[in-house]
């Protein structure tokens, strides 16, 4: 099975490729490189406010605090699969809609609906990522894969 599923728009933009970048880069474990795809001072927010992976809802702000991010939220996931029903790109920035499953240790997983947007600088690099989604939506969906 394919890790990025794409149904959006196959236009060429610098946010949508970046976020393409870096679901790729996700699906496949490449820590050092969805790093790379971000400034400096990027932030992540995922999900945005409040969370068990940012208990201040101040999201993660430069590569230290990415890094850190990978490691609470992506590292221990076994697989990440994600499809992307629609695309809109829009100035710096693209939102993708779709849902991300991720395949927990144990053989659980967890579907998570969402909104995810990338903002890029001139360079191409993420200066922001926000992911709109509901813990309590996702973790309805927990089951046996």
């Amino acid at each position: 099975m394919t890790a990025v599923t794409w149904h959006g728009p196959e236009t060429t933009h610098p946010a949508r490729a970046a976020s393409r970048r870096s679901m790729d880069a996700v699906s496949r474990g490449a820590k050092e490189e969805w790093l790379a795809l971000f400034a400096e001072d990027g932030v992540v927010e995922d999900p945005i406010g409040v969370s068990m992976f940012d208990p201040t809802g101040d999201g993660h702000r430069g590569r230290a605090a990415i890094a850190a991010f990978w490691d609470k939220a992506i590292a221990g996931v076994e697989r990440f699969q994600f499809d992307i029903r629609d695309s809109f790109a829009a100035g710096d920035e693209v939102a993708n809609v779709g849902t991300i499953t991720a395949f927990l240790p144990g053989g659980s997983r967890v579907d998570t609906e969402g909104v995810f947007v990338y903002r890029v600088d001139a360079a191409g690099l993420i200066v922001s990522m926000r992911a709109f989604w509901e813990t309590e939506r996702a973790m309805a969906t927990l089951r046996q894969a």
